[in-house]
């Protein structure tokens, strides 16, 4: 079935779209949560919860590309899950490890006092991300949106994991630039 099909059952309040979103997308969001937890059985609570969330959002949402809609509530789900599960043990894991390699580029919650400063935030980032070139911007994309492992990104793209880690390193140093040249950051 289409998105807009599924959307369309969200809409009439068919319990169906649930049905057709995780035979759909069932898998995708899996992965994203997955990669996020490290756990089964998490990833598969944060992918029900993401089924919650969309049957709750639609309407009055009307997502315009709902593979990314799901996958952005996934991944917020899961991330506020890992949050939560980490709260008193301060595990590892690669969100750690992810939040501490933006750590140096992107100031904290905590540190951006107004939501429009986030927004602008978020453009900033987005603009320099539609920069790189496609190869660079894949990497980037996986390692920092879906928090793959550095070893799953080498292996996907076919290239040793000193190659990704200098990749990371330079786009983050050119993140951290961009951010500085467009003022957010002194």
């Amino acid at each position: 079935m289409k998105d807009e099909g599924i959307v369309e059952l969200y809409w009439a309040r068919s319990e169906d779209a649930i049905d057709e979103t995780s035979k759909k997308y069932g898998n995708y969001c899996y992965s994203i949560a997955y990669h996020i937890l490290g756990n089964g059985q998490d990833a598969d609570e944060s992918v029900n919860d993401t089924y919650l969330d969309a049957w709750n959002m639609i309407p009055p949402h009307r997502p315009s590309i709902f593979s990314t809609f799901l996958g952005k509530i996934t991944r917020r789900i899961s991330i506020d899950k890992w949050r939560s599960r980490t709260a008193e043990k301060r595990g590892g894991g690669e969100i750690a490890l992810v939040l501490d390699e933006l750590s140096e580029c992107v100031p904290s919650n905590q540190d951006i006092a107004h939501e429009v400063e986030a927004e602008e935030l978020a453009r900033l980032i987005d603009s320099f991300v539609m920069s790189l070139p496609p190869m660079a911007r894949r990497v980037f994309i996986c390692r920092y949106w879906y928090l793959d492992p550095i070893a799953d990104i080498a292996e996907r793209f076919g290239f040793s994991q000193s190659k990704v880690k200098m990749i990371l390193h330079r786009r983050r140093k050119e993140l951290l630039e961009h951010l500085k040249r467009k003022g957010f950051l002194q």
